[in-house]
């Protein structure tokens, strides 16, 4: 196979522009990000019952380290049949269709017109005042397989499968300047399309059950027995430290 020899001004018209542009559209994306979002309401009880689940897993973890009636007295104020946090408290059943709410909708909308729309057009513009042109190569070889992935866009059997195409170099530019976003912009930047894609995806997911989790987690208290692991912790104590045990008498300060 033929070794290719590649144009200098490749670099300085296909290869450098791309990367400024994927660059810039990633800092125009930070801002527009952070000027469309808005902020959430946190509701006092999504607070209450995420603290009050937090707790119950605390004590059904930590419950061996305290006394067996102050365990009883905590599990009996989550899992008592008439007066228990997990009985008494009714929540109402989230909304099964996360399409009806408009604030999700809202959100998903405007994650779709920061991040998806624009690596579209972009990707497309590129692809098509770019196209034809081989712009780099990696340093290693590969297999065939990489073929589609590296070379979008110049369809040439001949051609090795370490050559990168104009369009797959726009790809790689997107996972590959995660760093400088970070570096420039802080860890919770907003430049990563990758990121946006994943949150927008995150705003189609079904919202939490807490019915449901009131009931996994008074099960799983419920069958939880008191294990006291300090019993004769103050002989294990004195063993350990080789202490004498016989009492220490100190000279009173007025003598």
């Amino acid at each position: 196979m033929a070794e290719l020899l590649l144009d200098s001004d490749i670099r300085l018209w296909v290869v450098l522009p791309i990367v400024i542009i994927t660059f810039l559209i990633g800092i125009v994306r930070h801002h527009a990000t952070i000027l469309f979002s808005s902020s959430k309401k946190v509701e006092l009880q999504q607070v209450t019952d995420s603290q009050a689940m937090i707790r119950a897993r605390l004590l059904r973890e930590n419950g061996k380290y305290l006394p067996k009636e102050a365990f009883l007295m905590r599990k009996n104020f989550f899992n008592n049949e008439e007066t228990g946090f997990f009985k008494t408290q009714k929540r109402a059943a989230p909304v099964q269709n996360p399409m009806t709410d408009p604030s999700m909708m809202t959100d998903m909308l405007k994650g779709n017109l920061t991040n998806v729309l624009p690596m579209i057009v972009i990707g497309g513009w590129i692809n098509w005042t770019f196209s034809g042109f081989v712009t780099t190569k990696v340093p290693f070889p590969l297999t065939l397989r990489f073929k589609p992935m590296l070379q979008r866009g110049v369809e040439l059997q001949s051609l090795d499968a370490s050559w990168v195409s104009s369009a797959s170099w726009y790809f790689l530019n997107i996972f590959g300047l995660r760093s400088m976003y970070t570096l420039i912009l802080g860890q919770d930047n907003q430049a990563d399309q990758t990121k946006g894609m994943q949150m927008t995806g995150a705003a189609m997911a079904m919202p939490p059950d807490p019915k449901a989790a009131f009931k996994a987690e008074w099960e799983a208290l419920e069958i939880t027995d008191h294990q006291w692991v300090l019993k004769n912790v103050e002989e294990q104590l004195i063993a350990s430290s080789q202490i004498n045990p016989e009492p220490v008498f100190t000279k009173n300060k007025f003598e």
